[in-house]
């Protein structure tokens, strides 16, 4: 479990959300540019989930979405885990 929840997208998205909480303590307006910022963040995190969901599906052997960046090495994933 420790090789999902750590993984650098999902290590950078929390990262990236800090900061942007930090920026809405500040006395700033929340402006279109700020919205464009979370929306951002939100699709980044949704990316980052879907790659940890998809890389745990590869390596038990489940289908994975062919547009998937895990796509190509499903079949290597498989192989690994049938080895240990």
């Amino acid at each position: 479990m420790r090789k999902y929840l750590f993984s650098s997208g999902l290590f950078t998205t929390v990262t990236a959300g800090l900061t942007l909480f930090r920026g809405l303590r500040e006395d700033q307006p929340f402006t279109w540019r700020t919205a464009l910022a979370w929306l951002s963040w939100g699709i980044t995190l949704a990316l980052a989930i879907g790659a940890i969901v998809d890389t745990r599906r590869a390596s038990k052997g489940r289908l994975v979405a062919g547009d998937s960046p895990i796509a190509a090495d499903a079949e290597k994933l498989l192989k690994k885990r049938l080895r240990a």
